[in-house]
């Protein structure tokens, strides 16, 4: 990669850019000197990349932020329209080549989430942000290797599609190996294909890869992560391409089903992902990452892949809004066939947050539920642009054509009780008023990182909502604001995990989970955010990846196997377990509530949530402690009273 980068806010004019004064700029990356610009051009110069045994040179761009303009030698070689469009150039170079490309802020609806100022404007900027490579290659070489899985009667199939340049004519055969990834010993399966091309002419060769007695990916808690690598051998050249098994499948209640199993899920939303959050995600117990109306870069997908994270990707587009709809499917179709080879790549949404019904919060008392009913009636969205972009979305993946709020008729909702209103025990009659129990993509409250000062000349508030967290919080202490948003990040995660419950389900008795009441839960739950894109915001993580208190929450929420305390308080109280893993669990319950304890013994299916006791709390106790344990594994939760 080019080591030295130089940068410039540029006009439009056409042509390639000649700004009269460069300042220094690392990239990839997004330069806070050209936050707000719309146009940012960068210049580098670099030698010849080829070894003695090298005939050309390949240029590769990644992560175009929105649109941009390549110039290679004085050539415009490429202009790649989308964030996630890769620039591939094949090039003979020369003893000193100049590289220029302009890059241009969204000119469409379709900048996403960084094209609001739910970002910092630094992280906006027009830019070369995920990598960029200048390679020797030999004469002729593989560009790309594009993999598309499918199961198939008789096992799987890899389709392959091979992107090959040749300085001279060509004609020869292509070798394709397939083996289990990071299979060092094994031989795999070899693959022969024909190719032909003319002297600097880009050839396209197909090849479908079967593959009998398939590992199927699977994501995490549900089994292992098989991955198979296809190596393309043209020459003295190869390239290799990874890809995954699975098949994803949206259910009549809007949750997945991956290779045919329904997978409960919990997941957290990325507002500017970067790699590291994919630990991150891990860390409170996910088992998927919605990418909140952005791409995400090759890179984290391949992260996701490696942690068994499935992937829900947003078109770039939110907030309220018409938009091209040709655009739209467009982009839809191309960002699935991009990550297509991404086992972990699970669904697609289209439009996010189309309305801002509650911009100003609304009360809990009865004259405010009449006002929050005023303002979804007043809301107005016409789905009919989602739905016809949804229709374009490729076979394979599931579709949630609209992220929004009540209202809006969402097939994923956008739900902020304590937040954008009243409180968390305001989540059941909003979710069962306006026909929200499916899927639920978007929950959570903002809070302060600690040692931040929101009233800070310097303090950004990208993200951050101060007068509804005042309004919640009463208070600028940071210790105050996370455990406001920990408490409530925690029961609603609670409540989605454990729908349809309550104290009159339960059967009474001590003898398990035979015969008692049970309840699915929501079908997908997911916590907006996982980190903060500003100083302060809705993340469970500070900016810098510092955990607030909401992390330990969401983590003891989302855990797989749980026992739950139902509206904990003095007084009778069902306990419910909830088993997210893929065969029934027989454990015991065990609960502590000041002098009383007791224990009992559960039986719980795969997936299922059962009422397993019901158990009267002292109005002496201060706390509640839940322990479930299987086996060796025990997991605790503590209800402070």
């Amino acid at each position: 990669m080019p080591s030295k980068w130089s940068g410039a806010a540029v006009d439009p004019g056409g042509g390639k850019p000649t700004p009269g004064d460069w300042q220094p700029v690392e990239v990839p990356g997004r330069p806070a000197a050209f936050a707000g610009e719309d146009r940012v051009a960068y210049r580098t110069v670099f030698d010849d990349p080829r070894d003695p045994d090298d005939d050309l040179g390949l240029l590769e761009l990644r992560g175009c932020y929105a649109a941009a303009e390549v110039w290679l030698n004085d050539e415009l070689v490429a202009e790649p329209d989308a964030v996630f469009d890769p620039v591939r150039v094949p090039f003979e170079p020369e003893a000193e080549n100049e590289l220029v490309v302009e890059c241009r802020a969204p000119e469409d609806r379709f900048g996403g989430i960084h094209d609001t100022d739910r970002v910092p404007a630094e992280r906006s900027v027009p830019g070369i942000w995920w990598g960029v490579d200048v390679t020797g290659q030999p004469d002729p070489f593989v560009v790309d290797v594009d993999l598309r899985p499918r199961v198939t009667d008789d096992g799987a199939s890899i389709d392959a599609a091979v992107e090959v340049y040749a300085g001279e004519s060509l004609d020869d055969r292509l070798t394709l190996t397939t083996k289990p990834a990071g299979d060092r010993r094994g031989r795999g399966m070899m693959d022969r294909a024909s190719v032909t091309a003319g002297a600097g002419e880009r050839a396209a060769v197909e090849k479908s890869i079967d593959v009998r007695d398939p590992s199927l990916w699977w994501p995490r808690g549900m089994g292992r992560q098989h991955r198979y690598e296809v190596r393309a051998k043209l020459g003295d050249g190869a390239r290799t391409s990874a890809t995954g098994i699975a098949t994803v499948q949206k259910t009549d209640a809007g949750g997945l089903r991956v290779n045919g199993e329904d997978v409960p899920v919990r997941g957290v939303a990325l507002t500017d992902a970067a790699v590291a959050d994919a630990e991150r995600a891990v860390e409170v117990n996910a088992n998927l990452v919605r990418a909140h109306a952005h791409p995400l870069s090759e890179a984290m997908y391949d992260a996701c892949d490696e942690a068994g994270l499935l992937v829900w990707q947003d078109l770039p587009l939110t907030g309220p809004g018409v938009f091209d709809i040709a655009r739209g499917q467009d982009l839809a179709q191309r960002l699935v066939d991009t990550y297509a080879h991404h086992p972990s790549l699970a669904a697609l949404s289209v439009h996010d947050e189309p309305t801002d019904t509650f911009a100003e919060r609304v009360g809990s008392g009865l004259v405010d539920r009449l006002r929050f009913r005023y303002r979804v009636w007043r809301s107005d969205y016409d789905r009919g642009a989602a739905e016809a972009v949804a229709e374009a979305v490729p076979d394979g993946v599931a579709v949630y054509p609209v992220v929004g709020e009540p209202g809006t008729d969402p097939d994923a909702a956008a739900l902020y009780p304590g937040w954008d209103y009243g409180g968390v025990d305001d989540l059941d009659w909003v979710r069962e008023r306006y026909d929200l129990d499916g899927a639920v993509g978007e929950f959570g409250a903002g809070s302060l990182p600690e040692g931040v000062d929101p009233d800070a000349d310097d303090f950004d508030p990208a993200g951050f909502d101060r007068a509804k967290h005042d309004a919640v919080v009463g208070s600028d202490d940071p210790a105050a604001s996370q455990a406001y948003q920990a408490e409530l990040a925690r029961g609603i995660a609670e409540r989605l995990r454990t729908d349809g419950v309550s104290g009159s389900d339960a059967t009474g008795g001590s003898s398990g989970s035979e015969g008692r009441e049970r309840t699915d839960g929501a079908p997908v739950v997911v916590a907006n955010a996982l980190r903060d894109a500003g100083d302060a915001g809705m993340g469970v993580y500070a900016r810098d990846g510092t955990p607030k208190d909401a992390v330990e929450s969401l983590a003891a929420a989302f855990e797989p196997v749980q026992a739950f305390l139902v509206g904990a308080s003095a007084g009778e109280c069902d306990v419910i377990v909830a088993n997210d893993a893929p065969e029934s669990i027989a454990g015991t319950v065990t609960w502590e509530a000041g002098a009383e304890s007791s224990e009992v013994d559960v039986t719980v299916d795969a997936g299922a949530r059962a009422v397993v006791d019901t158990i009267d709390v002292p109005r002496s106790a201060s706390s509640v402690e839940l322990s479930v344990r299987v086996g060796e594994t025990s997991v605790e939760n503590t209800y402070r009273l």
